[in-house]
């Protein structure tokens, strides 16, 4: 699923194509994408609202959209791009794909897209107080100038969860998945199975840049063409500057023994058992089981 670098840079991408227009009419035949509210409220409500801005929360695409006339207030329509979803804004005289579910005409003569191969995309509509109870669940974002160290390694603290899993939560952390979990832990030399609650002060300081770094080195790469994730101007290309996710059995950049990897909560994790060590106070039964498969 495209994390928190992909989903910024389909944002940047979007914003100067959509900001300033206008839904004149939506067209789906996929209604099961629809999160909130029905699909004809869906529809019904976004026809005639100027697109006031573009904006990223956590995985999320957010699109705040001004009123209809003096017909209600303004609203936010939130997208989810998922595994395999590709939006783009084309002409509207150009084909579409049987993938294509979601379509948004434009006032200037164009249409934002959803392509979606396998459907796991999913798209609402709330008023701004609705939205901001949903976007609210989530926890705070990693780049952001009010997470400071000092804030990260209180979190940190307060959970006894490993690592790898607690990065990926979204309740803990915003927009942290996968790929960008695996990289963090091994520039931080911190084993995936880590005790969070057990990190030293300097670990956590450690973890905190590592976290930062790659997520801004990623947004500046476009993000990682991994699987089917491209933006409106074409693939990322962080995926050729991986360290460890997806390498399994080539050296590490670092120490040149083979990544490993094992499965964490049904997601492949990816490691350097050399240079992320796992301390014996972080081991246990349900450990010992996870590493005996590692490959």
């Amino acid at each position: 699923m495209p994390e928190l670098p992909e989903v910024e840079t389909i944002v940047r991408e979007l914003r100067p194509r959509l900001v300033g227009r206008t839904i004149t009419g939506v067209w789906l035949d996929w209604p099961r994408q629809i999160k909130h509210p029905s699909p004809e409220e869906f529809k019904a409500g976004l026809r005639g609202r100027e697109i006031v801005s573009v904006e990223r929360r956590a995985k999320w695409i957010v699109a705040a959209l001004g009123p209809r006339s003096a017909r209600g207030g303004p609203a936010v329509m939130a997208i989810q791009v998922k595994m395999t979803g590709q939006l783009d804004v084309v002409a509207a005289q150009t084909p579409r794909d049987k993938h294509v579910h979601a379509v948004f005409a434009l006032d200037d003569g164009r249409e934002l897209r959803l392509r979606d191969t396998r459907k796991f995309g999913r798209l609402a509509l709330y008023a701004p107080d609705e939205a901001a109870r949903v976007l609210g669940t989530l926890g705070p974002e990693p780049l952001a100038d009010e997470l400071t160290p000092r804030d990260f390694a209180r979190m940190l603290r307060a959970r006894r969860a490993r690592l790898k899993t607690l990065l990926m939560n979204q309740e803990f952390l915003a927009g942290v998945g996968n790929i960008y979990a695996d990289e963090a832990l091994w520039r931080a030399r911190l084993h995936p199975l880590r005790s969070a609650a057990g990190l030293s002060a300097g670990q956590s300081r450690d973890l905190y840049r590592s976290l930062r770094d790659v997520l801004a080195e990623a947004i500046g790469r476009r993000g990682s063409s991994v699987d089917s994730y491209r933006a409106p101007e074409g693939s990322g290309e962080m995926q050729h500057f991986l360290n460890v996710y997806g390498r399994t059995g080539k050296p590490c950049p670092r120490c040149g023994r083979p990544t490993r990897r094992m499965v964490i909560g049904a997601r492949s994790t990816h490691f350097c058992s050399w240079c992320q060590r796992l301390p014996a106070r972080d081991r246990s039964e349900a450990t010992d089981r996870l590493l005996a498969v590692v490959r």
